[in-house]
């Protein structure tokens, strides 16, 4: 399982370990991850992604996974969200 975010395509990134000495070592910083399962309005059935925290809080800032979507940049999505973001499209557009 990668470590990126399904909804906004956060990663790790890299940088250094300072110590007192000022000596300099490569380390990693991880995305903070969490598997949460996600409810569509106009689907109306869950939705089980491996997103941030901060994706997190942003889905409930925009009123949910609908409207994240729908905002949403189709390269930052995994192609399980876009697969998701279209099925919510192709619905909304039929209703």
């Amino acid at each position: 399982m990668s470590r990126r975010c399904e909804l906004t395509g956060k990663g790790p990134m890299t940088g250094n370990n300072v110590s007192h000495a000022h000596n300099k070592t490569k380390r990693r910083f991880l995305p903070n991850l969490n598997e949460v399962t996600l409810q569509s309005e106009t689907l109306g059935r869950s939705f089980k992604l491996r997103i941030s925290s901060a994706a997190l809080r942003s889905v409930d800032h925009r009123g949910g996974l609908d409207a994240f979507l729908a905002k949403a940049k189709d390269e930052d999505l995994s192609p399980n969200a876009l697969k998701i973001k279209k099925e919510i499209a192709k619905a909304q557009a039929t209703a």
